[in-house]
């Protein structure tokens, strides 16, 4: 096809895209809930009631005239955590019809309601055994009847306040409506790449795969046209119901349905979930810190990583053992620092209309790596780590050259796979082959999926990408019955859990990494590590590196304290004439990012061969030489602050609100962090840039790589611009800091200043 015809089929597409989401917007605003009345019935107490350590008060507001349910806490009575509007329903219901499409675990979900009870009457207040439970009745309107329903509220701990809205009847729709302030910024929300701040959108809470491009484009009306898996601004991996507000305000659901946020209004909040129950907690805390400590409690934090994995890059390489050896090699006479090679390839490769991919077959593939053991032992003579690959689909092992097992024959023979409708293996697709997904709710399955890991342990492997998780279909049949519309999102968990119960087995608690790119709540209760996914290899704030910045830093307010991503993105497109191809400059600024996260890792991609990589010519591996070593230079901090991680929460990279909530300029940072409360790094995120501005908070402040003081002093912050050439990004500690002059020391030992 001639480049014009082609660009004028991408037009007519483009259109047609265009007019689906304006009528699906048609149809959100017409499904939408009416916002209903509230009337409290007369004789019902107001309270204050006391729940814990939290008071729950009903009362009569003048201006504007109606009811306010309100929760405050015992030891700042005066700051309201969470109110309702008003004289407006706070507890609503429907009944309504999901449409659920998945494209290789692309999901598009659309509601339908059919039946509204918007209008809330309030009959009876009751406290009960330390917990309070209000009730009434919930009208509906153009003859839908009304339905009952209760809202209770128990304690969970000092800092947590459980509520729990259950409508009666055939209500399989719970909303829970409460005040915003106009100004008042979210964040958190798991793993949330483009928006770092959805207030005045819509976000559903949903984990599947990001998609390719999620609005940037052409990339993603490209990968639209060719599979309908483009995404969009909230696809992600590792959506979580929870949040934290400038005002520090925090609330999360405990459910496992597909749940969503409503802050389009700038004076509301509208929870909702596919239920006839909604639960979740209010969080009560002084600062962003103690908010996050209240609710990993609950959530889970993640472990301590060993000190192997601090210590140096973990670098991948596919291609057989040849191009391995000889790469290493390469690395080693560069000086890079090394903690670990990543050989996803273990199990061999093939090649599609995507790329470069592996047999999804867990057992080594020996034509493709001969003398594996052989160089595992060399490995661990020079202290470098094994690294590996693994997920929780199986294939058709057919069309390989060799093998031993074919494990999706074994797993379908003794029950062990996601069933269709038909009671069949559930073949999922995934670019030009299907895969089968293993059962977790199965023991059995579990039992025998723990054992490859094992088997791969046993192996003289270290750590392992856990990959994929979030890709149960949405009419799945599962061993245990239970319904895959809550099971969906729990499915990451439980990928994570098997994971650790294997290690355990295996007695390599505390010396094994894995890490995975899909996750729900209680995720950081089990996995080791977290990546933020498939980036394209470009700059882009949809899917690429300022992308995945926003997405460490969302992510950190939701548990996910150890978090990394792909060194120069993942996702390269070869569709003539429109092509995404790493750059040399791309990768080495994104080297200078992966240098100040928690791990540093290099990923060669789908297309290897089209990209730069860290080893390309003696500019690239030089660059990244000497970025390695500056991630080295910070080892005794990260080891810190990782120890940290697991007592408090806090994440590793946080964003600046954290420590300065009340800083008003720090709202709006998106794509410059702090590394404990010791760093401000600011990264180039704009090809050409030698540049850049960086915010710091109050106090003083020295610049890394010139020693030179910036800041303000008497409480205020200060925009500063300092030179960024390649290989000296942007980086700052506190001035007088213990780690920021050990830091500087080690840099100056290492050669690495001036």
């Amino acid at each position: 096809m001639r480049a014009s015809g082609w660009i004028g089929h991408l037009l007519i597409a483009a259109v047609g895209v265009a007019a689906l989401f304006a009528v699906r917007a048609l149809a959100a605003r017409r499904n939408s809930i009416d916002r209903g009345d509230l009337r409290v019935v007369s004789g019902v107490p107001f309270g204050p009631f006391r729940v814990g350590s939290f008071v729950v008060s009903l009362t009569a507001d003048d201006e504007p005239s109606g009811f306010v349910l309100r929760v405050t806490h015992v030891s700042s009575p005066d700051r309201v955590l969470w109110e309702s509007i008003p004289g407006r329903n706070f507890v609503s219901a429907a009944r309504g019809q999901e449409t659920v499409r998945d494209r290789r675990s692309h999901y598009s979900i659309s509601d339908r309601i059919l039946e509204r009870y918007p209008d809330q009457t309030i009959e009876s207040v009751e406290e009960n055994e330390g917990s309070l439970r209000i009730s009434g009745r919930l009208a509906g309107r153009k003859g839908a009847g009304q339905v009952g329903y209760q809202l209770t509220f128990s304690p969970a701990s000092d800092g947590r306040l459980r509520f729990e809205a259950e409508a009666d009847g055939t209500c399989n729709r719970v909303y829970l409506t409460y005040a915003s302030s106009t100004r008042e910024r979210f964040f958190g929300f798991g793993e949330q790449f483009t928006y770092l701040d959805p207030k005045g959108r819509k976000l559903p809470i949903f984990v599947g795969e990001q998609g390719v491009g999620r609005g940037a484009q052409p990339a993603t009306l490209l990968a639209n046209l060719r599979a309908g898996t483009g995404g969009c601004w909230h696809t992600t991996y590792a959506g979580v119901p929870h949040y934290i507000t400038s005002g520090l305000r925090s609330l999360f659901l405990e459910n496992y349905e597909y749940s969503a946020f409503d802050l389009r209004k700038k004076d509301e909040v509208r929870a909702e979930v596919f239920s006839s129950e909604m639960a979740g907690q209010i969080v009560h805390g002084r600062s962003p810190e103690e908010l996050i400590e209240a609710y990993t409690e609950y959530a889970g934090r993640m472990r301590p990583l060993p000190d192997w994995v601090l210590g140096g890059a973990v670098v991948g390489l596919q291609g057989g053992l040849e191009k391995v050896r000889r790469t290493y090699e390469e690395l080693v006479a560069s000086g890079v620092p090394l903690a670990a090679l990543w050989l996803q390839d273990w199990v061999g490769q093939r090649q599609t209309s995507f790329g470069s991919q592996l047999w999804w077959n867990w057992e080594l593939d020996e034509e493709h790596h001969l003398v594996w053991d052989v160089f595992g032992r060399d490995l661990l003579a020079g202290n470098v780590r094994l690294m590996t690959y693994i997920n929780p689909f199986v294939v058709d092992v057919s069309g390989k050259k060799s093998y031993r097992r074919s494990l999706i024959e074994e797993a379908a023979r003794e029950g062990y796979l996601v069933r269709d409708s038909r009671g069949e293996p559930y073949m999922i697709p995934i670019t030009d082959f299907s895969a089968a997904l293993v059962d977790l709710t199965n023991p059995a399955a579990r039992e025998w999926l723990k054992q490859l890991i094992k088997e791969m342990i046993s192996g003289g492997v270290s750590g392992w990408m856990a990959d994929f998780g979030e890709g149960l279909p949405y009419d799945a049949v599962l061993h245990s019955e239970e319904s895959p519309k809550t099971y969906h999102n729990r499915y990451p968990e439980e990928w994570a859990k098997v994971n650790r119960e294997a290690v355990e087995e295996a007695g390599r608690e505390g010396d094994v990494v894995f890490f995975h790119r899909s996750g729900y709540t209680r995720s950081p209760r089990y996995a080791a590590l977290f990546w933020a996914g498939d980036q394209l290899v470009s700059w882009d704030r949809h899917d690429g590196l300022k992308s995945a910045i926003t997405g460490l830093l969302s992510s950190g307010f939701s548990g996910y304290s150890l978090n990394h991503s792909d060194t120069g993105g993942y996702t390269a497109i070869e569709f003539p004439p429109l092509s995404y191809r790493r750059s040399r400059e791309l990768l080495m600024r994104w080297s200078e990012l992966s240098a100040f996260t928690v791990v540093m890792r290099t990923h060669e991609g789908n297309r290897p061969e089209t990209g730069y990589q860290v080893y390309s010519d003696q500019e690239t591996l030089s660059h990244f030489s000497r970025m390695a070593r500056v991630y080295k230079a910070w080892e005794p901090y990260r080891k810190e602050l990782v120890v940290e991680a697991a007592e408090k929460g806090l994440p590793v990279i946080r964003h600046p609100f954290i420590h300065y909530p009340e800083d008003r300029e720090v709202w709006d940072l998106l794509y410059q962090f702090m590394v404990g409360r010791e760093f401000v790094v600011a990264p180039v995120v704009e090809p050409g840039a030698r540049q850049v501005q960086a915010y710091l908070p109050e106090g003083r402040w020295t610049h890394v790589w010139s020693g030179r003081p910036y800041g303000s002093v008497g409480g205020k912050g200060a925009w500063v611009e300092v030179e960024a050439p390649l290989g000296e990004p942007a980086v700052f500690y506190r001035e007088g800091s213990a780690a920021g002059l050990a830091f500087r020391r080690e840099l100056g030992r290492m050669g690495l200043l001036g």
